[in-house]
């Protein structure tokens, strides 16, 4: 298994980590904020496990391997390492907390690139923490959550010498930017997802500066502030870190980087006008400010600031556009012989595109399947208009926002479905139509220019159909509907657009989830996991098809739910790309269950690499494939 962790930046709120954590003894401090992100550098690893040891080995930028190192997969053994500092130790560190957490063995690690400066205010021991977190994580199947392998990565690390800050470890969410919360010992994260591109650089001034007497001069204007001085440093680092913080999480979620650099720019004269006096020797910083005020630098960017605990140690530019940024770390290197590395925070990917499975036969319909598919039985919708199925789903799918739908259908079906989204009919029969049927007609082609059709040759199960649509998909999410399930959402956003919009908020995969009471959960998929967002959201850490009930009741009963009710799939995802590289691996290697290539299964693996989070659905969920709910179905749907 091959895994990357980046860097980290802090983009504004250096400082408010340690400064918030004071809380605990003076809750009159303000709160710490912060923002960081993943660089575009990082930790490059290949991990599989072993049964007793750590076996490591490390390559360096200059192509050197060092290693292989091994250190038994003992609590003293790996304690002994962590405190002797160094490279390893914070292997041995995270792996010494593994151990005392959790049932697990060795592990055979190989980092066989690592691009991300070292030493640079970058959190490069942070990232190889969490890289050992979530190697642990992902091979043993810990069900660790982002924020679970953060932790662990925070005591593995504070285990060695290394006193690092709660923030560092924010590089587990990858190239996505966090806004932090630090209250005393308390630590609360939101991603933050920006609509466009924006373009940092960062660069090494190639100066020194000593850290450790930064800290030690602003450490000492906490807990209580003694003098005017102090007082300023407490301002600084909360109440006026505060405001622009939350200001620039909201010109990040515009997207509006002139008014993000205007910030940096204001955060960097506060921070020179309130912290530099207790710490002159080292926050006067010559370098930073010469090279921040280096006019030909000017043109290309909308602000910038330094970096980490500031002094001369690194500066970070927001820049106008991708050939700004070009032109910036030019400047940097060519002028005034300073290395630069970009940061690019990417817009996350939109769901433009939406699946739909429709190649089953409908056994327990028969024979009305055999006269028409269930997917095309009619519905009376609440506008009064008698609908296919597939037609009420592909609505709410464009209404959400998707631009393309792909149905997966047999050949011998394939007519019908073409036939219905596509041919016209007459014009004698449209001629016998109300005006309002007639407008649905057109409305209809419309729509049918919006849907493709993919067959399905053979019928070898959920996931094999999927799978079928790699090609049309691509290198994008997608929204993935049930052909046989139709939806009804409470109130005025559809189930599709509130599942979009979870996507949108975080940039996982998501499922959409229903409160089940344990009686049917035989009948459905289910799912556990840590809540995010006060029983709506939940940061999932195992799937299961259709579980028995004495597995569900020792194994996936959701926290804070009544007894006898669990969290069931809805028939709604949102699902990466990833997932077809996991399904290709079962139908290659035919690891099938059942008889067939699934879904869930490869849901599951895709939520141990990636993450994969739950949304439980405001609205209904309505299944035409059994004759009993068929029929309910035609009672409730069309109420209000």
């Amino acid at each position: 298994m091959k895994i990357f962790v980046p860097g980290r930046v802090c983009l504004l709120g250096e400082h408010s980590d340690w400064a918030g954590g004071y809380r605990r003894i003076n809750a009159d401090i303000e709160k710490g904020y912060a923002i960081i992100c993943g660089t575009n550098q990082g930790i490059y690893a290949e991990v599989e496990p072993h049964p007793n040891k750590l076996i490591l080995t490390s390559t360096t930028p200059e192509g050197e391997v060092v290693g292989p190192y091994e250190i038994a997969m003992e609590p003293q053994a790996l304690l002994e390492e962590a405190q002797r500092g160094g490279f390893w130790s914070y292997v041995a560190g995270v792996a010494y907390q593994v151990l005392t957490n959790y049932h697990v063995r060795g592990l055979v690690m190989n980092n066989y690139k690592t691009d991300l400066p070292i030493r640079k205010g970058l959190s490069s021991s942070a990232a190889i923490c969490v890289l050992t977190a979530r190697a642990f994580n992902r091979i043993y199947d810990l069900k660790l959550t982002i924020r679970g392998e953060m932790e662990l990565a925070y005591m593995g690390e504070i285990t060695t010498p290394s006193r690092c800050g709660r923030m560092d470890q924010g590089c587990a969410y990858g190239n996505r930017p966090v806004l932090m919360t630090f209250d005393g010992d308390r630590l609360e994260t939101k991603e933050l997802r920006v609509d466009k591109d924006m373009y940092f650089v960062l660069v090494d001034l190639l100066s020194k500066k000593d850290t450790m007497e930064i800290l030690n001069r602003l450490n000492r204007c906490y807990p209580f502030a003694e003098n005017e001085a102090e007082q300023n440093v407490q301002r600084l680092l909360g109440p006026i870190n505060k405001e622009i913080v939350f200001r620039a999480v909201e010109a990040l979620q515009r997207s509006d980087a002139p008014t993000l650099g205007a910030l940096m720019q204001q955060a960097q004269e506060y921070f020179d006008r309130y912290a530099t006096p207790v710490c002159p020797e080292e926050l006067t910083a010559p370098v930073l400010h010469r090279v921040l005020n280096y006019a030909p630098l000017q043109p290309h960017i909308y602000g910038c600031k330094g970096v980490g605990s500031q002094g001369d140690g690194t500066a970070q530019f927001l820049c106008r556009s991708e050939a700004d940024q070009e032109a910036v770390v030019r400047i940097l290197e060519k002028d005034l012989g300073l290395p630069a590395i970009k940061l690019t925070l990417k817009a996350g990917p939109k769901v433009r595109k939406a699946v739909i499975p429709a190649a089953g036969f409908g056994t327990r319909l028969f024979p009305a399947t055999k006269a028409t598919k269930k997917e095309l039985f009619p519905i009376i919708d609440r506008d009064g208009i008698a609908k296919p199925a597939i037609l009420l789903i592909v609505e709410e799918a464009l209404e959400a926002g998707i631009e393309e739908v792909y149905i997966i259908v047999q050949r011998d079906d394939l007519n019908d479905f073409r036939n219905f989204f596509n041919a016209q009919i007459s014009i004698e029969n449209f001629n016998k139509l109300p005006p309002h049927f007639q407008e649905y007609a057109r409305r209809l082609l419309q729509i049918g220019q919006q849907v493709s059709f993919i067959v399905q040759e053979n019928q070898e199960g959920f996931g094999h159909a999927v799978y079928t649509t790699r090609e049309q998909i691509g290198d994008e999410p997608f929204l993935l509907m049930l052909g046989d399930h139709i939806y009804r959402s409470n109130g005025a956003v559809s189930c599709a657009r509130q599942l979009i919009d979870c996507y949108n908020q975080h940039g996982l995969s998501v499922v959409g989830l229903k409160r089940t009471p344990e009686a049917d959960i035989s009948s459905f998929g289910v799912v556990n996991g840590v809540w995010l967002d006060e029983q709506r959201v939940m940061n999932i850490t195992e799937f299961a098809e259709k579980p028995t009930l004495d597995y569900a009741r020792t194994n996936l009963h959701p926290p804070r739910l009544p007894e006898g009710e669990y969290l069931t799939v809805f028939g709604q995802y949102i699902i990466k790309p990833e997932v077809f590289d996991i399904l290709e691996t079962n139908i290659r290697n035919n690891l099938r269950e059942r008889g067939e290539f699934q879904l869930t299964s490869a849901l599951d693996r895709l939520r141990q690499t990636d993450g994969f989070l739950g949304l439980v659905i405001d609205g209904r969920r309505f299944d035409i494939g059994i004759p009993e709910h068929y029929l309910e179905t035609l009672q409730e749907f069309a109420r209000p």
